[in-house]
């Protein structure tokens, strides 16, 4: 358990990742897909205050375009499927690719806020 002055910020965040809270590693972050615990049921923290709002959706974007652009030029230039299967893939493939990496990247600002000491007003 994080306790004290001192906060390991990386810590935190490799817990957030896993779903676990960042204070103690034990306890669920997430009652849903997104919707954050109002408290820990190991260690009592409470999560409900705090927010991550825009942060998680705007990393997801700039990954997920990231990965999804170069292979969009990959395929555009050398691949023989035709345009609308290759729309169809990508559009897949970055649907995908948001499901899973926005409760990861709202548990890694979660993670960041909380370790930062920072609250939402």
């Amino acid at each position: 358990m994080i306790q004290g002055d001192m906060r390991d910020t990386m810590l935190s965040i490799r817990r957030a990742l896993r779903g676990r809270c960042p204070n103690c590693g034990r306890g669920r972050l997430f009652a849903g897909y997104l919707r954050q615990v109002d408290r820990c049921a190991a260690c009592g923290e409470p999560w409900g205050e705090l927010r991550a709002d825009d942060a998680p959706p705007w990393l997801t974007i700039l990954v997920v375009g990231h990965l999804v652009a170069p292979v969009a030029l990959w395929l555009v230039k050398y691949s023989s499927l035709p345009d609308w299967a290759i729309s169809g893939l990508l559009a897949v493939a970055a649907l995908l690719l948001c499901l899973v990496l926005l409760p990861l990247a709202k548990g890694l600002f979660l993670a960041a806020i909380w370790a930062s000491r920072a609250r939402s007003s």
